[in-house]
């Protein structure tokens, strides 16, 4: 019985390690993203994406109405590249909530957005992922974007 009850745990405890480790490596997948995004690095960028990667963002229209911006990736990349380097850049991912089933995920990210470290926007970025080849790949992002928040 004691062997019943110590295997019982230990699967328990795999399960969740494995969990983890799933979670982690979302994490890690969307933070490289990010590293190579501030680095304006397009070749980078696209080791963390799928071929299917699709852009958007909500945004608010004059009249207050959502409206759905949809952005090319190589239009992304090329407007990336094209931000002189005396600009700086920051987005500042401030919390990370992910889910995933088998071989989807998906991540939500707080954020908030600088220019040259002055407070440009906040929102937040909805990441949908997908394993290829037994690494995590990035091929949906939609993200919200908006001045009215709290700057940290």
């Amino acid at each position: 019985m004691k062997s019943l009850i110590t295997v019982f745990f230990l699967m328990l405890s795999l399960a969740g390690f494995s969990q983890n480790t799933e979670e982690t490596e979302i994490k890690q997948t969307i933070t490289a993203f990010f590293e190579a995004f501030h680095k304006q690095d397009s070749v980078a960028l696209k080791k963390y994406v799928s071929k299917e990667m699709t852009l958007q963002s909500v945004i608010s229209d004059a009249q207050g109405e959502a409206k759905i911006k949809t952005t090319e990736f190589s239009a992304f990349l090329k407007s990336i590249v094209a931000i002189p380097k005396e600009v700086k850049f920051d987005e500042r991912i401030l919390s990370v909530a992910v889910q995933s089933d088998g071989l989807m995920a998906n991540a939500w990210t707080d954020y908030e957005f600088y220019i040259n470290k002055k407070f440009s926007h906040c929102g937040v970025n909805s990441f949908q992922l997908v394993k290829e080849n037994k690494v995590w790949k990035i091929f949906y992002i939609v993200d919200t974007r908006r001045t009215d928040c709290k700057k940290s």
